[in-house]
């Protein structure tokens, strides 16, 4: 669910919080066993990236969880970070 009154948290939070730290792994270590730059990590854990397909897949492998699992914190935080302003009510069709 999104939330409605806050931005919803980045995945490199969760990253950092619920599983690096937790389980007492460098950002570089990470970075080194998954074969990415550790500066991809770091810019995920401090919300400058997003998580992309790729990227969920090799975190999804490494930290054994699924890439939908990535994909779906990154999507729920892009929905709330970019809520419209201005909302239009909803179309009504009209049967002839």
């Amino acid at each position: 669910m999104i939330p409605t009154n806050r931005k919803a948290t980045h995945p490199g939070v969760i990253l950092l919080k619920e599983f690096l730290e937790p389980m007492g792994i460098t950002q570089k270590a990470l970075a080194a066993h998954i074969g990415i730059p550790v500066q991809r990590i770091n810019e995920v854990v401090r919300g400058k990236r997003g998580v992309s397909p790729n990227t969920a897949w090799l975190l999804s492998e490494a930290l054994s969880t699924t890439p939908e699992f990535w994909l779906n914190l990154q999507n729920t935080f892009d929905l709330s970070a970019h809520k419209p302003e201005v909302h239009v009510e909803p179309l009504v069709v009209i049967s002839a």
